[in-house]
């Protein structure tokens, strides 16, 4: 072999020398936890869960899933016993927009590690709280609901579910006033304005009928 084509090589082998111990180096800077090699980036996810979560928010999804869950109870009712076509559309329309908040309302509060309400309970009470929720029907006003038809019930749903959704409003407004979390804030200002336009759109039906 000639004494180029040796010293051509001794310079490779250099090059890729010097290459392997660079990258080595950059490899170490981004190391953690003792050297067990894990990037630092990969503990960002679990500390951001809490990250603008306040006790506001928390409570707002909290008393929100059993509220949603009777006002969707209530529109179910409407499918077989209302007599106003008017009614059972906008039976729907509340069915519709409130059954994909609770499972959105759902999420938030199992990724922040927080309880997650179990049902709705019929006199408004989340268990563990120490105040209702405004609007909520009693076990009484259900089972009024439940038993009417025709006519009779579209009164009676209007009437309850009013009452209902300006309970809704009244929550949401607490959220917007006191909470920080950017998707319970905008839930609660479609909620407002949503339940608002039902409601007149609600009183302008009783008031016909």
């Amino acid at each position: 072999m000639s004494t180029r084509r040796c010293a051509r090589r001794a310079v490779l082998a250099g090059v890729a020398l010097s290459t392997v111990v660079a990258l080595s180096a950059c490899g170490g800077d981004h190391s953690t936890d003792g050297g067990h090699g894990r990037p630092a980036a990969s503990a960002a996810p679990a500390a951001s869960a809490s990250v603008g979560v306040d006790p506001a928010d928390v409570t707002f999804a909290q008393m929100m899933i059993p509220h949603h869950q009777q006002a969707v109870r209530m529109s179910e009712l409407a499918g077989s016993r209302a007599a106003d076509p008017e009614v059972t559309r906008l039976a729907g329309r509340i069915r519709a927009a409130q059954a994909p908040e609770i499972a959105t309302m759902t999420g938030w509060l199992t990724a922040w590690g927080r309880p997650v309400p179990a049902g709705s309970p019929a006199g408004g009470h989340l268990p563990g709280m120490d105040h209702g929720m405004p609007g909520m029907m009693s076990d009484t006003d259900l089972a009024r609901l439940e038993g009417a038809t025709g006519r009779d019930f579209d009164r009676l749903f209007l009437t309850l579910m009013i009452a209902h959704h300006e309970g809704a409003i009244t929550m949401a407004r607490q959220e917007l006033a006191d909470g920080r979390h950017a998707g319970a804030r905008a839930m609660a200002q479609q909620i407002v304005a949503t339940q608002q336009g039902e409601i007149d759109t609600m009183r302008k039906i009783l008031a016909r009928l």
